[in-house]
């Protein structure tokens, strides 16, 4: 701009190397503000919409055993009752355990006795739990965790016969007060009946769920489920944690030892439900100086397995 008198003057503007600095940092740190929380945004709405197109809700605070939909759920039991093999269950004998497991709290823990053709249904509908399988033929049970190395199978050898139950089961009763008592750790028993060689931290877990589908029962010289009725009935009884009810759970009910065992050691007045296949009890823990399985109450009303 000119003056009267002639002058040019110019107006020089100088910026501080450190503002242009500030500037710049400045723009730096929004920058980073806005893509950290667009990314948060993002990663929630990718983690929302795979939750909801597997059917799972995302809240953490799930209150059932499994996350399975109940469509699958239903499905497995569809196609399992389904199979070819003559010795499957029924739809409506897996539906009644299948029910237990899902309104188990996780995690829940449930023992299989016997490996059969529902071992991996009951392992995929307790998929948030612990399942332990127990097997009688040891060969069968490394040849099966070897396919299937998910599943947790340990042997053990049964000592008894089918048609030694009376005599196996009268002597028991007649030592419900030392040996064969309803609550004690039965790593250290004597009791005949009582299976005392499984993994030490089998007896440690406090069972929610007991399904006794084995050993073999339907020939005289097979081994019978008497131990294997009698060892749950103990577990179930000598709970330290957890729920003080344990479901049990008997398959062929229908046959002498079954239902002999079941009244002795498992109690007509624990008895929910049941037919001639499957029968559903459900038992409280017992102080540990309890001397008897059963109690001389009225039995209770069983509704039928449909």
């Amino acid at each position: 701009m000119k003056n009267g008198s002639g002058n040019t003057n110019t107006k020089l503007i100088l910026l501080h190397p450190y503002i242009q600095k500030q500037s710049s940092t400045t723009r730096l740190w929004l920058l980073a503000f806005v893509s950290f929380f667009t990314i948060i945004f993002l990663l929630t709405l990718l983690y929302t919409v795979v939750t909801s197109a597997a059917g799972v809700s995302p809240s953490p605070t799930t209150t059932t055993n499994s996350n399975l939909p109940t469509t699958t759920i239903n499905a497995l039991l569809h196609y399992a009752s389904r199979s070819n093999d003559s010795f499957h269950m029924s739809y409506g004998e897996m539906k009644s355990i299948s029910d237990v497991l899902r309104r188990c709290a996780p995690p829940c823990n449930l023992l299989v006795f016997g490996l059969t053709h529902e071992t991996l249904l009951w392992k995929a509908l307790n998929n948030n739990g612990r399942t332990v399988f127990v097997e009688e033929n040891r060969y069968y049970a490394a040849y099966f965790e070897e396919i299937h190395p998910e599943i947790d199978v340990f042997d053990v050898q049964y000592t008894t016969k089918a048609h030694e139950a009376g005599e196996l089961v009268a002597a028991a009763k007649e030592a419900a007060g030392s040996e064969c008592r309803p609550v004690q750790n039965l790593l250290f028993s004597d009791c005949k009946l009582g299976l005392n060689d499984l993994p030490n931290h089998v007896y440690d877990v406090d069972w929610d769920v007991i399904f006794v589908d084995g050993p073999r029962g339907d020939a005289n010289e097979g081994p019978g489920r008497m131990s294997s009725i009698f060892t749950a009935a103990v577990l179930a009884r000598s709970k330290k944690g957890g729920s003080p009810k344990t479901h049990v759970f008997v398959h062929d009910y229908y046959r002498d030892v079954e239902r002999l065992c079941g009244d002795e050691f498992l109690c007509r007045e624990n008895l929910v439900e049941s037919n001639e296949l499957l029968a559903h009890y459900v038992l409280d823990k017992m102080d540990k100086n309890s001397t008897r399985f059963c109690s001389d109450r009225k039995k209770r009303s069983v509704s039928s397995l449909s």
